[in-house]
């Protein structure tokens, strides 16, 4: 029965949506399912229901709301934690991100290409010197997207293991005491880290937070942890993701492959088909504060409500073969970024990251190629942002 389907599901193909969603494809726009708890909630599946409904208001990003669902039980745990941008509604949602908007905006990612690209240099320059095999997620997908977003905010990519490590707990833990201690040490991390600047600036944005938002008052010193957190864990884990699941998809496409080493110009429609091809990021949740009617259903007030992103942009009414990697399509109505007021904030540095990365690494290495068969790379599990644990490469 469509209504006791367990969600989420691991992915069979790290690429592909779990087999298990197939009855979740076929009854779109929206089905009923049960969480690990037993709590059923909606699942958004339709495409043109998923974006109408991320731009109603009557829908809550509050994750202190009691009725706000948990789809994995580190959620529990985290639940008394107050998450700026993700885990706020407007008009304090609205507050936060216009102070961020302009360190994140489509000119400061552009003024920061240059800057990516002699960390994606150096980084290759590493693995060339090396040679042969390589794990590509320690050695190229992770470091990418992390020295870019320590710079971006002046946070120490010294402490990257540090911070890599709780930010994976935070994002992967089965136990919600270990996603909790996971956050209190970056928390407290941060709280250091705010101290010492504000005896020490810098120039990174945390710097800046602190001097023009801080010192006015204009935010509290909890809330500028918890956003810098947010940022820093975002900032790296999502890209990195995209990177090396990205890169695993293009050699197992060749054909595809060889159309972008051929034409690198259409890396950027690559991007975007690869972010609605992959969905990395799975299962963004809400919880309804008014009924409401969408797709010949009716959800009510206190219903949880989760967009499965892998469903929405494989949605056949939305995209003509939807399960084929297609360069040559419009791509950029898809919703991995989400959709409405809370869009993801780093998009621009993300497509910025991703072009420079795929398009540098291809070239560097023409000849790389899986160094293991397909089915023995570890995926993520389904609870968490989509990606590989490991890709062994080699060239």
């Amino acid at each position: 029965m469509t209504e006791t389907l367990p969600f989420p599901q691991d992915r069979t193909c790290p690429y592909h949506p779990p087999t298990g969603y197939q009855p979740l494809r076929e009854k779109r726009p929206l089905t009923r399912v049960t969480l690990y708890n037993g709590r059923t909630a909606w699942v958004v599946t339709g495409h043109a229901e998923a974006r109408a409904l991320l731009t109603d208001p009557r829908l809550s990003a509050d994750r202190q709301n009691p009725a706000f669902p948990a789809p994995a039980p580190r959620f529990e745990a985290l639940r008394a934690v107050r998450t700026p941008l993700l885990g706020v509604d407007d008009p304090e949602h609205n507050t936060q991100r216009r102070m961020l908007i302009p360190s994140f905006s489509l000119k400061r990612a552009a003024a920061l290409r240059p800057q990516i690209q002699r960390t994606v240099d150096r980084l290759l320059d590493a693995m060339e010197e090396q040679g042969p095999p390589a794990d590509l997620v320690p050695a190229f997908a992770l470091p990418v997207p992390s020295m870019v977003i320590c710079a971006l905010l002046g946070v120490p990519y010294a402490d990257h293991e540090f911070f890599e490590a709780e930010s994976r707990t935070v994002l992967q833990s089965t136990e919600p005491q270990g996603a909790l201690t996971a956050r209190r040490r970056l928390e407290e991390y941060f709280t250091d880290l705010v101290a010492h600047k504000r005896e020490h600036p810098g120039d990174g944005l945390l710097d800046e937070l602190i001097a023009e938002r801080l010192a006015t008052g204009e935010m509290r010193h909890e809330e500028l942890v918890s956003t810098a957190m947010l940022l820093l864990v975002a900032g790296h884990e999502t890209t990195s993701n995209m990177l090396s699941l990205g890169t695993f998809t293009l050699l197992e496409h060749p054909e595809q492959l060889a159309a972008l080493r051929a034409d690198p110009s259409r890396v950027p429609d690559a991007v975007e088909e690869l972010l609605r091809f992959l969905s990395i990021a799975d299962g963004m949740v809400r919880v309804a504060t008014e009924d409401i009617e969408v797709g010949g259903a009716t959800i009510r007030a206190d219903d949880g409500v989760i967009f499965s992103t892998s469903v929405v942009n494989r949605d056949g009414a939305a995209y003509a073969s939807p399960d084929t990697l297609d360069w040559d399509r419009s791509a950029r109505h898809h919703v991995a970024f989400g959709f409405g007021v809370h869009q993801c904030l780093g998009q621009n540095l993300a497509r910025a990251e991703m072009e420079i990365a795929f398009t540098s690494l291809f070239a560097r290495f023409p000849g790389l190629r899986l160094a293991v068969p397909a089915a023995e790379v570890p995926a993520k599990p389904g609870h968490t942002l989509q990606g590989l644990v490991e890709l062994p490469v080699t060239w």
